[in-house]
């Protein structure tokens, strides 16, 4: 048997060439970085673009600018980071904060302003660069939890000039970290017809074998061909229990380096690649992420360095060999898998794979797909590479495929409505079948004469539904004719069973009044701070609407001095 071990020769991660500015930025909290999410942690459809700092579970806790500069942009949305603030440095980078409950005087007095202005809670401004400057250590913001946040938190992220975004951490930030990354799963991939592990193609699992020493070993393996590696693995600092991203990998074969990533700064344009990065089906499936250590077809990310052969190693007949790899956290920990390759040739019956009733998609043409009322279209390069999808209509539910093949660009389903009356056609929306109850989540969907297009970022179970309910609304704090002179707000439930609320619109006395939207409470909430009711008595008009155009209008009437 020939022996192909040659000594590992360790080598150091060489993250990044930028000399970044380690004492300019000072920590937008008062309280130690407990970080809930890291830099460019493993997401839905991307790469978590900054750092998750912990608020005790609270809101409101003072956010501080990091340095000195002028407000560069303001978004206040429902969704997404919420309430947003972006400050931009004599530096050259710009500091984020996201998911804040409100801003300073100042900030807020600027915002609301426009707000009703524009007589709209969603905003996107973008202040001259005179118009907001701040100084260092100034509060700028109150931590929250708006837009699409799980729990209180601030959202905090730096980025260069090009507008990518860069791990805080390379700035000097504090974090308390003596804990290695672990590993909970370790799968082979083979890469073609003669290439077997264990006497089998595809993805095959590995037992993972657990070290004293913290690290991990994997069963000695049988392999023959071309072979790449995959790897479950988390970190978490010493405050916190969270299963947060790593960062940095490195692989070895016989010594020789095959691959190396370092996940400290990307561009937004990329993250979407994630989907490429990770075994998709697996996700999908199984919900775990394995981050694949090979650069398939398709696979453009800029975290990749060193690469060689795509991160695939050969495995001769009659050879032992070694494979390791390097997980690290941004503090130095770190942890290694071990995995003994035994070289054996050995050959099976490649799994046939089922094409009976299956379209055939070519990646890199435009393709339409057409049944009765329904046309499917994708875009050139929608598929990463050539592959067999379902696709078939029954009764206006269109069934694309399951939902276990990555896009990389949104397809566009269309509906010809023409054998509706009338009076339903307003009323039709597509939705996304989603969970095993086939809940329709409502796609934004237009209308052009008698279709109905929607376009959508996966494969998946899609229908045409019909909502003929308008919303529903109740008041939550007060009642009609009531005195509400020592009432700081006035607050309201509004909710929508089918299409989901599209706008609100609310006046007093005829005049326009901020109502903010929170959607995960469904609740609006009106402010008496914002001094625009003066009257004593007050008539007041809320109508909700929903995506397909049905509304609901609640009238009440209230006091005040």
């Amino acid at each position: 048997m020939k022996f192909l071990f040659i000594p590992l020769l360790l080598t150091t991660f060489a993250f990044s060439q930028v000399d970044y500015p380690k004492d300019y930025f000072r920590s937008p909290l008062d309280i130690p970085i407990i970080p809930s999410g890291t830099f460019a942690e493993l997401r839905t459809n991307h790469f978590h673009a900054g750092l998750d700092i912990k608020t005790q579970q609270r809101e409101g806790l003072n956010v501080y600018t990091v340095a000195e500069g002028y407000v560069s942009r303001i978004k206040v949305s429902h969704y997404g980071y919420g309430k947003v603030i972006y400050i931009t440095h004599p530096n050259g980078y710009t500091s984020v904060y996201g998911h804040l409950s409100s801003y300073a005087p100042t900030i807020e007095a600027y915002i609301k302003a426009n707000q009703y202005k524009n007589e709209s809670y969603e905003v996107e401004l973008f202040p001259a660069v005179d118009e907001l400057k701040v100084n260092a250590d100034e509060i700028i913001a109150y931590s929250g939890n708006t837009g699409s946040s799980g729990g209180p938190h601030l959202h905090f992220e730096i980025r260069d000039q090009q507008e990518r975004t860069i791990n805080p951490l390379l700035f000097g930030l504090a974090v308390q970290d003596k804990k290695a990354p672990f590993v909970t799963g370790v799968y082979a991939y083979t890469k073609g017809d003669d290439s077997f592990v264990n006497g089998k193609t595809g993805r095959v699992e590995l037992r993972l074998i657990p070290t004293k020493n913290k690290d991990y070993n994997v069963e000695g393996i049988s392999a023959i061909g071309t072979i790449g590696f995959g790897v479950i693995s988390y970190d978490s600092q010493d405050l916190a229990v969270n299963q947060n991203g790593i960062n940095g990998i490195e692989t070895f074969f016989n010594g020789q380096k095959k691959l190396e990533m370092d996940f400290n700064r990307f561009s937004f344009d990329e993250s979407k690649h994630i989907n490429r990065f990770i075994d998709y089906e697996l996700l999908k499936t199984k919900k775990s992420r394995i981050q694949k250590l090979f650069v398939e077809q398709g696979n453009v990310l800029s975290l990749y360095k060193d690469l060689d052969n795509d991160g695939y190693v050969i495995v001769e007949d009659s050879t032992s060999s070694v494979y390791k790899i390097r997980i690290k956290d941004f503090h130095g920990n770190e942890s290694w898998v071990n995995i003994s390759i035994n070289g054996k040739k050995m050959s099976s019956t490649p799994t046939e794979i089922d094409t009976k009733d299956k379209t055939y998609i070519f990646s890199e043409q435009p393709t339409n797909l057409n049944e009765k009322n329904v046309t499917v279209y994708f875009p050139a390069n929608s598929f990463y590479e050539d592959t067999f999808i379902n696709f078939r209509v029954s009764n206006d539910t269109l069934y694309l495929h399951k939902d276990i093949v990555p896009l990389q660009k949104n397809v566009t389903i269309s509906y010809d409505i023409s054998n509706y009356k009338d009076t339903e056609r307003d009323k039709l929306y597509i939705a996304e079948l989603i969970g095993y109850r086939n809940y329709p989540s409502y796609l934004n969907t237009k209308r052009k004469d008698n279709i109905l297009t929607a376009s959508s970022n996966a494969l998946g179970t899609y229908a045409l539904v019909m909502d003929t309910q308008g919303p529903k609304i109740s008041a939550s704090n007060f009642q009609d004719g009531k005195w509400l002179s020592n009432y700081r707000f006035l607050k309201f439930k509004i909710t929508d069973n089918l299409s989901g609320i599209s706008n609100y619109r609310a006046t007093v006395n005829g005049k326009f009044i901020l109502m903010e939207y929170e959607y995960k409470t469904n609740t609006l909430t009106f402010d008496f701070n914002d001094n625009v009711v003066t009257d004593t008595k007050n008539e007041l008009k809320l109508i909700v609407t929903d995506n397909v155009g049905n509304s609901f209008t609640f009238e009440a009437t209230f006091f005040r001095k």
